[in-house]
């Protein structure tokens, strides 16, 4: 079976941070880091302020993360061979 950490990061934008794989994702005005989990397996999503802002990255439910956002890493998982249903497990 591939490391689904090394097949993610083989993915646009994702890279590797110990035991998890990160993206970071701008769209309009939101901006969003999402973190997979391999051990767990789990996806987190952290809301990212501006440089500007002054703040620090907050944890978004999965309902306040727009739905493109959300279909996009459920393909880039399943790219990955990873089931895709774990971006829908809550914590």
């Amino acid at each position: 079976m591939r490391d689904p950490i090394a097949a993610l990061v083989r993915q646009e934008g994702w890279r590797a941070e110990g035991a998890a794989a990160r993206v970071h994702y701008e769209g309009g005005s939101d901006r969003y880091a999402v973190e997979f989990y391999a051990e767990t397996p789990r996806v987190l999503y952290w809301s990212v302020p501006t440089d500007d802002e002054g703040e620090t990255a907050a944890p978004v439910p999965r309902d306040g993360v727009p739905d493109p956002l959300r279909r996009r890493i459920r393909e880039d998982l399943d790219e990955a061979g990873v089931d895709p249903d774990v971006e829908r497990r809550e914590l």
